[in-house]
Order: structure tokens, then C-alpha cells, then sequence
């Protein structure tokens, strides 16, 4: 797989999140991700709308999970924790949430304002393993492009 150079991924999402709107720059970001990175099979977010549950929000691929607990899977647990969530094999994860059975591995990244979850962002892909350290990193660093494009308060 060629190595993704997230500093030029960055600069274009910069330039696309033309507007402070939330729902516009939610949906933008998963349509370039899923555009822009390859092996993927879901991109998404997930909103916290009321207490220790995620709802789903913009997202590109098949239909989605809805509702999510913090209690269950790796979105909430990447919710419940504030922490990105890597996993290399879903199916070993017990309380797997299988929105698509094709899935293997995932990527949770939680977005933080004023030390409040608003939500996470969600990439699912059918290679076991498929995100690397530098995916996490690279993705985290889109995900401080997204907040700091966006008016998420």
C-alpha cells in the first residue's frame, strides 16, 4: 500500500471546509476521506445528542448502526474513554458492534471541545489491520482540521 502523504491531505481538507457550518464540514470531511483514502468501506460521524449515546451523523457507505451506547463497541468505547480507538481485527473485539459484516478493522477518532465529547469520527475498513500508526496520526491531525474549520459549539 503507498505511504499517504496526510501533510497534502490536510492542506486540501483545509481548503474544502470553506464555511463554519457543522452539518456542511461533517459531510465534506467524510466524502474527501472516503475519496482520498484507500480501503475503506465506511466513514462517519457519530454525535453525542444526549447522554452516554451516539446518534449517527454524516457519513458515507452502506446504512449505519443507530443509536451507539458508550457502553458497547469501539465508538463508544473510543466516546466512554476520550481516546482514538485502533483496532486491527474487529472480531475480536467482544462487544463488536457489526454495523457491516465485511469490516475487519476500525479507526475511532473522539472530538474533544472544551473538554466536552461532541462526537467521533468512524473509519471502518474490510483489511484486517489496514490502519497503521501513521493512519491514526495522519487521521487525528484531519480530524484538528475539521474543529478547528468548524463552529462546533
Amino acid at each position: 500500500m503507498p505511504s499517504i502523504d496526510y501533510t497534502l491531505l490536510n492542506r486540501q481538507l483545509e481548503a474544502l471546509l470553506d464555511t463554519r457550518d457543522w452539518l456542511t464540514n461533517s459531510a465534506q470531511t467524510c466524502a474527501f476521506i472516503q475519496q482520498e483514502i484507500a480501503d475503506l468501506n465506511w466513514v462517519g460521524f457519530y454525535l453525542q445528542r444526549q447522554p452516554e449515546m451516539l446518534g449517527l451523523g454524516p457519513f458515507q457507505g452502506k446504512p449505519a448502526c443507530h443509536p451507539i451506547p458508550f457502553s458497547k463497541g469501539v465508538c463508544g468505547a473510543a466516546a466512554r474513554q476520550q481516546r482514538t480507538q485502533r483496532v486491527d481485527d474487529v472480531h475480536a473485539v467482544a462487544d463488536h458492534i457489526a454495523c457491516d459484516a465485511e469490516s475487519r478493522s476500525e479507526l475511532v477518532i473522539p472530538i474533544i471541545i472544551d473538554g466536552y465529547l461532541w462526537g467521533v469520527l468512524d473509519l471502518d475498513s474490510p483489511l484486517p489491520a489496514r490502519f497503521t500508526l501513521n493512519d491514526q496520526v495522519g487521521i487525528e491531525a484531519l480530524v484538528a482540521t475539521f474543529q478547528r474549520q468548524t463552529d462546533l459549539h
